[in-house]
């Protein structure tokens, strides 16, 4: 991975945007004045809000809790201009989602990625681009970073989380080869996709040499592909996307051994975009809740149609469908695949099988997972209707906040994928990204304000800036008016 970071051009069109955009934050009053009063703890300052991830959603909510007068830190472990995995391990050549989306925007015109673009590459180009290029979509978010002005601390990263009763969480945060405790009075973790986990690993892996295969969400250079004969597990778009990525490096062959005996061709997850379950998951009951994100789960999402083509233009690319790989077994410097098709020889192995909610995998919510409410605790489907993944979700409370049994564990929010059964799809995907930070960072604000209520009414009742200074009127000599008024 290249240390040094793509620039975005400043084009005179840039220039003018960013003035733009500039009076629109004053228009709209952004950043609003703060209003929360300062807190210590043990003669340390305590921050309003850490978030954990500074990607798409941790920016995102970093200027919608700057609408309501709040200024975040966020925290990421990557180098700065590297934060979420477009420009790591993200291998799509484009975005899934419509160019036309506003994703972050917050409901700011020239904060958009089409005002972005056409600033700096026309309306025409604009009109002939289909979807929006990966790296692009990360070069807008460098901008975007800049232009908002997020605090951001990279090469920081969370070890350890410790909600305590008195309603402050203690971070500890390495950073610089060192490790120090930060205090916070609300913590969101956004933390992407594999927020509460990792990458889901098949049984079949257990005991097979790393050497000899990878997750397709892992950091690898996949030119050391080259020549070889590469499986990929799985038919989803980061399937492709390893797929396509290998043969485009020189692997000698690409088998993607499919369980399915066909690929799914609908998009379900895209049926379901309307704003009534955008702005009303949480309200659904349960099992609709449950039914709705079990079909979505079952009938899985196709491949988008450009990863795909870009894979079977290869004629040394081969769909293998109805061959669910039933065990793997190291043969001197050869992988045996063993399917339900026959048993394929192979020299290296990609599984493209998805993301895991498992805590083991996130050491740093060690002092949290045994006490957080999960949706299997909450709910029992019907038989036919069972979901691991939907089992291990957090349930949620109405401000995306863990709850459970833990004191202060409420002073939590989870603002990355496992939120979606409990609040849909708003709290890491590009449509709905900016209605879940407007929902989030207002109901921060109503929190805070709550806490804090003895305070702001004091302050209320100290608060004497006139209005009237008392010369703008001369009072009038009521019994001369009116006898006036009588004669």
């Amino acid at each position: 991975m290249s240390t040094t970071a793509p620039q975005t051009p400043q084009a005179p069109g840039l220039q003018a945007l960013e003035e733009r955009l500039q009076d629109d934050f004053i228009t709209l009053g952004w950043p609003a004045k703060a209003w929360i009063p300062a807190t210590s703890h043990q003669g340390q300052a305590v921050h309003d809000v850490l978030i954990i991830g500074a990607g798409q959603a941790g920016l995102a909510l970093h200027v919608a809790l700057g609408q309501v007068g709040i200024r975040p830190v966020l925290l990421d472990r990557a180098p700065q201009d590297f934060e979420g995995p477009w420009a790591t391990t993200a291998r799509m050549e484009t975005l899934r989602s419509p160019k036309e989306l506003t994703g972050p925007a917050m409901g700011i015109p020239s904060l958009s990625f089409r005002a972005w673009f056409i600033a700096q590459f026309g309306n025409a180009a604009w009109a002939a681009l289909d979807k929006i290029p990966r790296l692009q979509w990360m070069d807008y978010l460098r901008w975007y970073r800049r232009v908002t002005g997020a605090d951001v601390r990279n090469n920081h990263a969370v070890l350890a989380v410790r909600p305590q009763a008195s309603g402050i969480v203690e971070v500890d945060v390495q950073a610089q080869g060192s490790t120090t405790t930060w205090y916070t009075r609300r913590l969101v973790v956004a933390t992407g996709r594999d927020g509460l986990g990792g990458a889901q690993l098949p049984a079949f892996l257990q005991g097979v040499p790393p050497q000899f295969w990878a997750h397709s969400s892992d950091a690898m250079d996949y030119a050391q592909l080259a020549g070889q004969h590469v499986g990929v597990v799985g038919a989803g778009a980061s399937a492709m996307d390893s797929a396509a990525t290998a043969l485009e490096n020189g692997a000698a062959s690409v088998d993607l051994l499919v369980r399915r005996t066909d690929l799914p061709r609908i998009n379900k997850s895209k049926g379901s975009g309307t704003p009534g379950l955008t702005h009303g998951q949480y309200l659904l009951p349960d099992d609709w809740k449950w039914r709705i994100r079990h079909y979505i789960n079952a009938q899985q999402v196709p491949p988008p149609q450009g990863s795909t083509l870009r894979v079977s233009r290869h004629a040394n690319a081969h769909f293998n469908l109805g061959c669910a790989v039933q065990r793997v077994e190291p043969v001197q410097d050869k992988l045996h695949v063993h399917t339900t098709q026959g048993v394929f020889v192979l020299d290296f192995l990609i599984v493209s099988t998805g993301f895991a909610i498992d805590w083991r995998l996130r050491p740093e919510f060690a002092d949290i997972a045994p006490h957080v409410r999960l949706w299997g605790q909450r709910f029992t489907p019907e038989a036919g209707q069972e979901d691991a993944e939907l089992s291990a979700s957090p349930d949620l409370g109405p401000l995306f906040e863990f709850q459970g049994d833990l004191p202060g564990l409420q002073h939590i929010h989870c603002f990355c994928y496992p939120a979606a059964l409990s609040h849909g799809t708003v709290s890491g995907d590009i449509p709905a990204i900016s209605d879940g930070a407007r929902k989030l960072a207002q109901g921060l604000a109503a929190l805070f304000y709550q806490a804090d209520i003895a305070q702001h009414f004091a302050q209320l009742q100290r608060y004497a800036e006139p209005e009237l200074e008392g010369h703008e009127w001369q009072p009038a000599d009521s019994s001369a008016r009116i006898r006036q008024l009588q004669s």
